[in-house]
């Protein structure tokens, strides 16, 4: 408002630019602005993006009147808008919505020409997606997301421009088949992301997309494995996978596959009863075929659960040429008995990210920790490593193990330029003590080079330990 000449500066506005601004809100939000003036009594109409949420009318003392008020305001918002384009349509329903009354707010986005559709459907009755929605000339992003009720049947898929896809929580009707089909009507698609998609039940599952440059598959913990896992997405950069280690992969094409973060998680059959040829104490499945294949990556991820599969369930660990930077989660329950290998055979390594230094000790762990091993029986393979930085996420209080790890780090890896600490404390006098007892462990490897940096996210506070064992400390703020 300008005060001085009491004048509504933002409904002198073009309406192009006013209903650009009510696209940000949600729809309820918008069409309360309707009240404002004359002005603004139909603006919202021409929002380009509906967003219905029918969480917002809830009131748990009388539900069978808020759903039918959100339905009776949904009929009512599309009405007013006729046949003006759409771009992006967002529904979020629960139970207590008329299945009955979807299915045609569904065809009249998809006949204006929606573009992105969200579709959050926690029904407690089964609901089947009308055939069109698969058959969109229009739609570029579609996510769909299911409740009790979560399936999926394909018959006729074209959606020749879409290029984000979604799907959470559901089943296909025809399994593997019913997939395959779906990604093959897809001949621009981009992005995939699979959540919670039990393709474990198949005897095939199968994901080849020669477009695809985004993948993210999210399996959680379950006492079954996937069969036999296909994945062919040739130009795929980006790679996000969760799931238990498959029977076999018969083919994996990760050929230009720039960034990857891989959980892979290790079964044993005396979990489940119906898989016969092994024995009680071996493991399901081999991840050598899907491990190799993720060579070229520049960046990757691994979970404390891959570490373990790469010991116990993987014939050899690829050669990472291209690697530059490794991320390695600990877990006080698995040991690094597969960490020198990825570091022998990671030749161009630069960064290396530990979430946490806290493993299982054994007399396996290799030689990038001391666990029982003497020092001077260890003859390291950091020795001749390339790393020039560490990073040491989820760093707690400082333990004589830690030290150790954190030293003998700064002894034998000669070309460690930078060590920084993320330790996370409310507390200055926290950073305080442990920067002082930082600086008398690097005072011990006067060798060392290399500058060690504890920052606190919590405090907006760095302390810096400089070659020569002084201690500074500066904000970390933006200023």
């Amino acid at each position: 408002m300008d005060l001085s000449g009491y004048r509504d500066v933002i409904s002198s506005l073009p309406e192009d630019i006013s209903c650009h601004i009510l696209s940000f809100l949600s729809t309820k939000e918008a069409a309360s602005t309707s009240v404002l003036s004359r002005k603004w009594r139909y603006l919202f109409a021409f929002v380009p993006n509906l967003d219905l949420d029918d969480s917002v009318y809830l009131n748990p003392r009388n539900k069978t009147d808020i759903s039918t008020s959100f339905m009776d305001f949904v009929d009512r918002v599309l009405a007013l808008q006729g046949n003006f384009p759409l771009h992006k349509f967002s529904l979020k329903i629960g139970d207590g919505v008329d299945p009955v009354r979807i299915t045609p707010w569904i065809h009249n986005v998809l006949d204006r020409g929606v573009s992105d559709l969200y579709l959050h459907l926690n029904l407690e009755s089964e609901f089947l997606l009308p055939s069109k929605v698969y058959l969109s000339k229009t739609l570029v992003r579609l996510k769909l997301r299911f409740g009790l009720y979560p399936t999926i049947d394909v018959e006729d898929v074209h959606l020749p421009n879409l290029k984000s896809l979604y799907i959470e929580s559901t089943h296909f009707e025809k399994h593997g088949i019913g997939l395959s089909k779906l990604l093959s009507g897809c001949p621009m698609l981009e992005d995939l992301v699979l959540d919670d998609i039990s393709w474990c039940i198949w005897d095939f599952a199968s994901v080849s997309v020669p477009t695809l440059r985004k993948l993210t598959f999210c399996w959680e913990e379950r006492d079954e494995f996937p069969k036999s896992v296909l994945l062919d997405t040739p130009n795929l950069v980006y790679l996000k996978f969760t799931d238990t280690v498959a029977g076999k992969y018969p083919k994996v094409n990760f050929d230009s596959l720039v960034e990857a973060h891989i959980d892979l998680r290790l079964l044993k059959p005396i979990l489940i009863n119906y898989h016969q040829g092994y024995g009680e104490n071996d493991m399901v499945g081999n991840a050598t075929d899907f491990m190799m294949r993720i060579c070229n990556v520049k960046t990757l991820y691994l979970s404390a659960n891959t570490l373990q599969v790469l010991t116990y369930s993987c014939d050899a660990i690829p050669l990472f040429n291209n690697l530059t930077h490794l991320t390695i989660e600990s877990n006080p329950k698995v040991g690094w008995q597969s960490v020198p290998g990825l570091l022998k055979n990671s030749p161009n390594l630069e960064t290396l990210i530990f979430q946490g230094l806290i493993h299982k000790a054994t007399n396996k762990c290799g030689d990038v920790c001391l666990c029982y091993k003497p020092r001077e029986e260890i003859l390291s393979c950091l020795s001749s490593s390339p790393v020039k930085f560490i990073e040491i996420l989820k760093f707690g209080e400082i333990s004589d193990d830690m030290e150790k790890q954190i030293k003998y780090f700064l002894e034998t890896m000669p070309n460690l330029e930078k060590m920084i600490l993320y330790y996370n404390t409310s507390s200055v006098g926290n950073v305080i003590a442990v920067s002082s007892r930082l600086r008398r462990l690097v005072s011990k490897v006067p060798s060392s080079k290399c500058i060690v940096q504890l920052i606190s996210d919590n405090l907006s506070l760095s302390s810096t330990v400089s070659k020569d064992g002084l201690l500074f400390f500066k904000s970390t703020s933006p200023v």
